[in-house]
């Protein structure tokens, strides 16, 4: 073919550099190698109106296309500001690996934002004022490189800040106007950078996250929220040192403006159109640095700030000065003012406490009440929902005879300082949170203590002029509060005996009464006698096993015998009537069929049973793998726990099996299922709908329930985990409470204590969900929740409504109790047949609204639930069917009966419906 070997070797050569030739051209004409110029032909496309030089095929960097920057033949930057751009921004985007900035800002671009997640390069990024509906969840992640966002002004479907938006170095971020929800993220510790943080115009509520101080920000703007807007306290802007611009205007803010003296740098400070009360701090008006203010439209006190002739200031319009001048106030006020900052300065006084003379002037001054002569005699702040603590400051009005501060939620210690008060008759300071010990008050003095914690302070101080702290030297213990008053007489002492001899024979009484009822009900209900084998290895030991203050797994405390004995083997001897072999289980429930199955949950599967003896069970059986221990755990502890537990409304333990991995509980058969298939899965199940009767009986019964675990069971249990679910039904559709693979141990009864979090969501309490603190109060939220599904026959949590219904919780406390009209359009009316079922509709919300109170201290205890219960659902009740338990008067007012809950010495929380008004927003 070739003639010539070096004609070969010519045109061999030649295909050769022919074939590279072509290769560097198709490099080129691809951006670098990169896919550049396909992506970049892609957004070309995308595109309605593209610029003209941008021409599909071509090489954006070769060909220079309007608006891009290129380095070595990639593309690095793409700027169209303003040209009027209409169409969508293709996920091609995200193959331009060298792209360090995007500026569209100022078209006409829709459509949803592509995630930039490859983009590692990508420093800045400006959409703003376009037409972009949806922020994809996952926008922020791997965008290690961004510096700069500029989101603003789009109609973007409702999102909030994900967690990976604090994992970018941000220096500046701006998304005015672009539809941000929910609550600021607490992530502003990982921000190091950041400098400028605008969010105004959005729909973001709740307070100011903590971790504000522990980032560098200088430029905070989060005005004008819509919705339910921020709110909260605004503390943490005390502690924002490099701070320069502040706005924080047109939100629903509290209290007071906090001490300034750290941010040395600011400039801008506007937080007009809030609800900030109290004085404005002298270290705001020394700023050196301040160019403007703006502090109208909220209940700021005290004298008007006067600000440097170089401060532009808004401040007069709106606000409760003393006096339109800046002058000083009476000193009157002052000293009330001084009070009212013990207390955090309520907007209970900041609304009523205008003008400069609290005994005259034409304006009454809530709680305050003078002489003829002009002098303050009276406080009378009883039942306010105070907090904070109790201002020594009150020693300075010198004139005051009674100090009344009952039924609130004060803290620290009675201030050493009111045994200054020489005209003193009456101090009031009961049903408070109050601790340490009772100052020395002189004879005259009528001091009322009871409902607080005195002497329990852990300083061990008592009275003192600064708050929380110990008492002085030589102050009286708790029980100088009573040498105030006349001492004991012989009279007091002997009736003081009467009535001890009295309690100790009633207790006797009812001891004999229990242990007769007990042994009578024991022959009644013997236990199935299982058949058992000591020496199989089939059969298991297992030790009772609780839960210690430091939420681990420990024993419960049996003693060890003379010869060594240990807390399982005596355990064993105690309960072997109740282990059951595995070769029993298997074939009670067909070797665990499928179709004996019961339902599953997270401890495992339960099985319907049939013993030898015909006796129906549950099976609930979990097998573990090497991970599993929380399974251990809770099956011991549900163990434990169960086996104490005697109560009519809580599911038997029959028995119970440990064998190699798998783990067993035995109950009795609830052949009614759940009450949350009654409630929720009604579309082809065949558990009927409950009518409101069947409801309002399981509500008492499950009270009554967990009444017993609170307050009446040995050492006093909290269950963690109340749902309907774990609610059961016998064949008379009475409800038992069952589950208690999560029971906890109740502490102190005043105090909380730390836990791994344990539950489900919807039905945790928010001290709870956020904190893992567990009081009973947790499971007196969770039963609210239980009543409100059992009112709607709706799930807690439910993504099928409207989001803003989609919390059954939040929705409900929309509504007042007692607003009818709205809370039969609230609940399932189906299942109102009657008016006498309609009536008790508001009771029970009533009761609903206490129980799922946001503070644990505003909710009753479960003693309380049942007898506010009992007489609502006791006109439907069999009479027949009692447990010998007193249910409550149901002749007394369901009002009576929360005013005497709110009255007990267990809340602290005086709170009552009695005085809703229609058209008033006075619920917390």
């Amino acid at each position: 073919m070739w003639q010539n070997p070096r004609d070969f070797h010519l045109h061999f050569f030649f295909l050769i550099g022919l074939f590279f030739a072509v290769a560097g051209i198709a490099s080129a004409g691809g951006g670098g190698g990169g896919g550049d110029a396909d992506a970049m032909s892609e957004f070309a496309k995308s595109l309605g109106n593209p610029p003209k030089d941008w021409i599909p095929g071509s090489d954006p960097c070769s060909s220079k296309w309007t608006g891009v920057l290129c380095s070595g033949g990639r593309v690095t930057a793409i700027n169209l500001r303003g040209r009027g751009l209409a169409g969508t921004l293709p996920s091609s985007l995200s193959s331009l690996t060298s792209l360090q900035s995007l500026f569209l800002p100022g078209n006409q671009l829709s459509g949803p934002l592509p995630s930039f997640g490859k983009l590692a390069t990508l420093q800045e990024i400006s959409v703003s004022s376009n037409f972009f509906n949806f922020v994809p969840p996952d926008f922020f992640s791997g965008l290690s490189g961004l510096q700069k966002i500029s989101l603003d002004d789009n109609p973007l479907a409702p999102w909030e800040l994900p967690d990976s938006f604090a994992d970018c170095p941000l220096v500046s971020v701006s998304a005015s106007n672009a539809s941000i929800s929910g609550a600021l993220p607490d992530f502003f510790d990982r921000l190091s950078s950041l400098q400028s943080f605008r969010l105004s115009y959005n729909n973001i509520s709740g307070p100011l996250p903590a971790s504000l101080p522990r980032s560098p920000i200088r430029e905070l703007l989060l005005n004008n929220q819509q919705g339910t807007k921020l709110s909260g306290r605004i503390d943490v802007i005390g502690q924002m040192e490099q701070l320069s611009l502040l706005w924080i205007q047109s939100n629903a803010f509290s209290g007071p403006i906090p001490d300034l003296s750290n941010l040395t740098t600011l400039q801008s400070f506007n937080v007009r159109d809030n609800a900030l009360t109290g004085v404005v701090p002298n270290s705001l008006v020394t700023v050196s640095t301040l160019k403007n203010v703006s502090l109208s439209n909220n209940d700021l006190q005290g004298p008007m700030p006067k600000f440097g002739a170089d401060v532009s200031a808004d401040i007069d319009k709106g606000n409760n000065f003393c006096l339109p001048q800046a002058i000083p106030c009476d000193i009157k006020v002052m000293q009330l003012l001084a009070v009212a900052a013990g207390f955090g300065y309520p907007a209970v006084f900041a609304s009523s406490w205008t003008g400069n003379d609290p005994c005259g002037g034409g304006s009454v001054w809530v709680g305050v009440i003078c002489d003829q002569q002009g002098n303050i005699v009276a406080l009378n702040f009883a039942n306010k929902h105070l907090e904070g603590f109790i201002s020594p400051e009150i020693a300075n009005i010198s004139s005051l005879t009674k100090v009344i501060l009952n039924n609130n939620s004060l803290t620290g210690v009675i201030p050493n300082s009111l045994t200054h008060l020489r005209q003193l008759q009456l101090l009031d300071v009961s049903y408070n949170q109050l601790t340490g010990n009772i100052p020395n008050f002189a004879s005259t003095v009528r001091l009322v203590e009871a409902g607080n914690k005195f002497g329990s302070d852990s300083s061990g101080g008592g009275g003192s002029d600064v708050p929380g702290s110990g008492g002085a030297p030589g102050s009286s213990s708790s029980s100088s509060g009573h040498q105030n008053g006349k001492s004991k007489s012989a009279t007091g002492l002997v009736v003081g005996i009467l009535l001890a001899v009295l309690v100790l024979v009633g207790c006797i009484a009812g001891f004999v009464y229990y242990i007769l009822r007990r042994k009578r009900r024991m022959e009644q209900l013997k236990r199935v006698q299982m058949e058992t084998y000591p020496d199989s290895p089939d059969v298991v030991k297992v030790g009772v096993l609780g839960l210690n203050d430091n939420g681990t797994v420990g024993s419960e405390g049996y003693p060890q015998s003379n010869y060594g004995e240990s807390s399982d083997a005596a355990l064993h001897r105690e309960n072997s009537e109740n282990i059951i072999s595995i070769q029993d289980l298997r074939k009670a429930t067909n070797n665990f069929s499928e179709d004996n199955i019961l339902g599953k949950g997270g401890f495992g599967v339960v099985y319907r049973g049939v013993l030898s003896n015909g006796i129906v069970v549950a099976v609930k059986r979990c097998v573990l793998d090497m991970l599993s221990m929380k399974g251990v755990a809770e099956f011991k502890a549900e163990i434990g726990l169960i086996g104490k537990a005697r109560h009519r409304h809580l599911v038997s333990l029959v028995g119970y099996c440990e064998h190699e991995s798998e783990r067993l509980l035995v109950y009795e058969y609830m052949p009614e299922g759940t009450l949350a298939q009654h409630l929720f899965d009604r579309e082809g199940s065949r558990y009927c709908p409950l009518t409101w009767k069947q409801r309002l009986t399981i509500a008492l019964d499950v009270a009554k329930a967990m009444e017993y675990l609170h307050s009446f069971m040995q050492g006093s249990f909290i269950h963690r985990d109340l749902k309907p679910s774990n609610i059961l039904l016998d064949k008379d559709l009475r409800g038992k409470v069952s589950d208690f693979g999560l029971l906890k141990l109740a502490g102190d009864n005043e105090k909380s204590m730390a836990t791994r979090l344990a539950g489900t969501f919807g039905y945790l309490a928010p001290e709870y969900a956020t904190t893992g603190k567990i009081t009973r109060k947790i499971d007196v939220y969770a039963f609210g929740v239980i009543l409100l599904e059992l009112m709607t026959s709706r799930k807690v949590l439910d993504d099928t409504v409207p989001d803003e219904d989609a919390n059954l919780v939040a929705a409900f406390r929309r509504i007042h109790p007692r607003d009818i009209a709205r809370l039969e359009r609230f609940v399932d009316s189906s299942i109102f047949s009657d008016e006498e079922s309609r009536s008790s509709i508001a009771d029970l919300a009533e009761i609903a609204y206490h129980c799922t109170a946001r503070e644990p201290s505003y909710r009753p205890e479960m003693s309380n639930v049942v007898t506010m219960l009992s007489p609502i659902a006791d006109r439907w009740c069999p009479g027949n069917y009692g447990d010998g338990t007193d249910d409550g008067d149901s002749t007394v007012s369901l009002t009576s009966m929360v005013h005497r809950w709110q009255m007990s010495d267990d809340s602290s929380y005086n709170y009552s419906f009695s005085n809703y008004r229609p058209g008033t927003s006075n619920l917390r």
